[in-house]
């Protein structure tokens, strides 16, 4: 599988057989010009949408007509199965920014968790609702999401083998989030990589959890 980051929690997943799956793409120069990554230019089969606000939901600024995955419970499209947990964009139960979907799936025998706009750090049942992972997509910047204490809480409940920060604040990106460096600061095994795409295969997994920041490809 590659995993390519454009920026912001936008990702581009490919798996073995060449199926692309898009998350949260992020409207080019909304918010006023806070979010100032690029269009997004590839296809991809299916697109995952974790929450409807335009740095997140931005579907109609891709090319072609992927099929769209917004919400909670089991989806299966393309032979892909990808369940949608129910949490928050906040710590008060969505009162102040609504609803968030994380979506897990297995693609090339990696388990995969993108959490979306996570505001709070998951409970135990919600940890247990997405199960084991090996990759994790989790947001670090806080203000909107959880911030980089609670982004490392969240990594020690769910125990990803690779986790990759997003939504945090670059130069691209105008919000007041945390920088990635606030989240990966004093931890071992960091990968800082100068590509924006990364190949990932199950046999290759680190045996301890590692994270890997990639620069926006955007």
């Amino acid at each position: 599988m590659k995993v390519k980051w454009y920026g912001h929690a936008a990702f581009l997943l490919t798996s073995d057989k060449g199926l692309k799956i898009i998350t949260d793409p992020y409207e080019p120069g909304g918010f006023n010009g806070a979010i100032s990554y690029g269009k997004i230019p590839d296809a991809a089969d299916l697109v995952l949408v974790s929450h409807d606000h335009g740095d997140h939901n931005y579907v109609q600024g891709l090319p072609g007509k992927p099929q769209v995955i917004k919400g909670v419970g089991p989806h299966k499209i393309k032979g892909l199965e990808i369940k949608g947990i129910a949490t928050f964009h906040d710590e008060s139960k969505g009162s102040e920014r609504g609803q968030n979907t994380i979506f897990c799936f297995t693609l090339d025998g990696l388990r995969v968790c993108h959490l979306g706009d996570l505001g709070h750090v998951p409970s135990d049942s919600e940890a247990k609702q997405i199960g084991p992972v090996d990759l994790l997509l989790l947001p670090v910047g806080g203000f909107y999401t959880i911030n980089p204490a609670q982004a490392m809480r969240t990594a020690q409940l769910l125990n990803p083998r690779v986790m990759i920060p997003m939504h945090y604040k670059t130069p691209k990106c105008g919000f007041p989030l945390a920088t990635v460096e606030e989240f990966t600061g004093g931890k071992p095994a960091v990968k800082v990589l100068k590509n924006s795409e990364w190949e990932v295969k199950k046999e290759t997994l680190p045996k301890t959890s590692e994270i890997i920041v990639l620069p926006s490809a955007l």
